[in-house]
């Protein structure tokens, strides 16, 4: 709640401390040198605020039709120290002195390094996978406590859990963690996923403290691992602290019905209409306006107060826990306009960092234009957003591995999606996946079949992009997501002290033999100059059989990938693959460690994956 400023100005003192300012601190060498605060306190607005210090000066000040906020722009100039400066707030014969912190930037900040195909992902639900901390599972001054016995109530997973087992998360070959929001949700119920953020600037206390997730990142970069946070800029939790004290009234994407009277209205969800060149107004308005939820309020990026509050709240994010990487949620839901310029100030201050967008469309031609160096698209010149998710491959892959042989079906699935990279501007930088939170289990969509996960897993493993697992497809975890997100979403075995068996220590015979495999496939993929920057090469299918190649020219580096989805040993003559280098097959079967001199001709077995490291 504001300040009442009227009775606090005999104490100035006293009221500076309640200005809440946005955000709480910044640095000093950013490139672009302002940044834009936002100061809540009641009738702030009529307030004048002043700076007097080296190197810093007021370059804009923006009232709303709130007198609660006022919107200061600090230009931090090269001159700038770090330390506590002070913003003077002056009202007739009232001058109140306001703090306000400059960092200092680690050294080579802006030239930290993204992820890109040398690596893999590793996303996981941090309510879900281990809980270190049980004295955090329901803190005080948060809405929803813990209750393990409530699908969709908060479990207690936390920060700390994370922390304690990265070594089981790197010794599976990943070098990348991505975790679900860990932003304050603080929402009555359901609010363990994290998308319903009600603190852009603030770690939900029930994962940890803003300590904790910085020493994630340390963590990782001990182990040579890095760190994508996700975050979600179309739209935040209902039950955010200025719901009820809005700094604008276009704050947000609202509906009225015709008696003026403020209604909810849902989005459609038809991210095919964006790209529409016949897409009515109407239809594009419901889909980028209309709410996610309704818990979910529609931010209206268009606001540039708006758009710049939340492109340096990800500046913010990145500087203060040392990022490697973004993946912003319901990326097409956003105006399209503000989110290129977020991309665009993200790159301006860090040209090696990367930014993955959750696009939700199944049809490559569709897909493409969202990605950086399509051109002119979506009502734009460019996206400027390096990476997608490969959701037309996610889907071809669960149904070619599910089903028999036709002349569209199976494998054949397979060449088809690849074949589409004629329409991506950069298929290298995609992230490839079979499952995600949002998805049903892999293995239950693949109707339990432990071979065809293997060679699910035999491909994300050496197919061109960058590839992410879901937590718990290496211990076999199962659950069909059209009976609910719970159903996939399910606490880690062992991640918990009463758990009655820990994965962690000591997994079954199935699931360990699951996770070995992958472990193989993918701590043989960050060895493989091939792999992770190589050309790749396919051949259409033959018996349900379908085969690429990866060459590196550089290294001369080879990897060849035979996936038998037929449910009979099929045997493969060579003769076909003579365009490429040193194609005799000799060389060692990744997925087995035996070794390989094949003469002329090649048997792979029903229903398995033969990935050949060729000498």
């Amino acid at each position: 709640m504001a300040t009442t400023l009227v009775a606090l100005l005999t104490a100035s003192a006293a009221w500076a401390q309640d200005v809440k300012i946005e955000p709480a601190n910044w640095w000093v060498g950013m490139k672009n040198p302002d940044v834009q605060l936002m100061l809540h306190a009641t009738d702030i607005a009529n307030f004048e605020p002043s700076i007097d210090e080296k190197g810093i000066e007021i370059t804009n000040v923006t009232r709303t039709d709130n007198p609660n906020y006022l919107f200061v722009t600090l230009s931090i100039g090269k001159k700038a120290n770090a330390g506590d400066k002070t913003i003077a707030l002056k009202s007739g014969d009232k001058t109140i002195n306001v703090k306000y912190p400059l960092l200092n930037r680690r050294k080579d900040s802006a030239k930290r390094i993204g992820f890109s195909s040398d690596d893999a992902f590793f996303l996981l639900m941090p309510d879900r996978f281990a809980n270190a901390d049980p004295n955090n599972d329901s803190t005080t001054g948060t809405t929803e406590k813990a209750n393990r016995n409530e699908p969709y109530g908060r479990h207690g997973g936390d920060l700390k859990g994370v922390i304690e087992h990265l070594d089981y998360i790197k010794n599976l070959g990943m070098t990348t963690l991505w975790m679900t929001p860990v932003m304050t949700n603080d929402m009555p119920q359901s609010s363990y996923h994290g998308y319903a953020i009600t603190n852009f600037y603030e770690i939900d206390p029930r994962f940890g403290s803003l300590d904790d997730f910085k020493n994630l990142t340390a963590e990782l970069h001990k182990r040579g691992m890095k760190h994508v946070m996700d975050m979600v800029f179309n739209h935040c939790g209902t039950g955010y602290w200025w719901m009820k004290d809005l700094p604008a009234k276009d704050w947000l994407n609202k509906w009225y019905d015709k008696d003026g009277n403020e209604i909810f209205v849902r989005s459609n969800y038809r991210l095919s209409i964006i790209n529409d060149p016949h897409a009515s107004q109407a239809d594009l308005d419901l889909a980028l306006k209309g709410w996610f939820d309704s818990t979910m309020a529609d931010m209206n990026l268009t606001n540039p107060l708006v758009r710049n509050y939340l492109i340096q709240s990800s500046i913010w994010w990145v500087e203060m826990a040392d990022l490697d990487g973004i993946r912003q949620d319901t990326y097409p839901y956003s105006d399209v306009k503000a989110m290129a310029e977020w991309c665009d100030r993200l790159k301006s201050e860090y040209p090696f960092f990367n930014i993955v967008g959750e696009c939700w469309i199944s049809e490559a031609a569709k897909l493409a234009p969202w990605q950086k160096g399509f051109g002119k698209a979506n009502g734009i010149e460019d996206s400027g957003l390096p990476t997608i998710m490969d959701f037309p491959l996610q889907e071809a892959m669960i149904r070619a591995f599910g089903e028999g042989e036709g002349w569209g079906d199976g494998a054949n699935r397979l060449y088809d999606s690849f074949a589409n990279d004629l329409v991506y501007p950069d298929p290298m930088n995609i992230l490839i996946f079979g499952e995600n939170h949002d998805t049903g289990r892999l293995l239950t969509k693949l109707q339990d079949d432990e071979d065809a996960l293997r060679m699910a897993m035999a491909l994300l493993a050496t197919a061109r992009g960058i590839p992410q697992l879901y937590y718990g497809t290496e211990a076999l975890m199962k659950g069909n997501g059209n009976d609910g997100h719970a159903n996939i979403r399910g606490d880690f075995p062992g991640g918990w002290a009463n758990d009655t068996i820990n994965y962690f220590t000591q997994m079954p015979a199935a699931p360990k033999a699951m996770y070995d495999y992958i472990a193989r496939l993918f701590n043989f993929r960050q060895k493989s100059m091939a792999i992770r920057r190589g050309s790749m090469t396919q051949y259409t299918t033959e018996g349900n059989v379908y085969t690429f190649f990866r060459y590196d020219a550089t290294t001369r580096q080879q990897v060849m990938t035979i996936l038998n989805l037929a449910k009979e040993d099929r045997e493969i003559s060579l003769e076909r693959y003579n365009q490429i280098p040193n194609a005799h097959l000799v060389g060692t079967d990744i997925t087995t460690g035996n070794a390989v001199d094949a003469n002329g001709k090649i048997t792979v077995k029903a229903r398995t994956a033969m990935v050949i490291n060729m000498k």
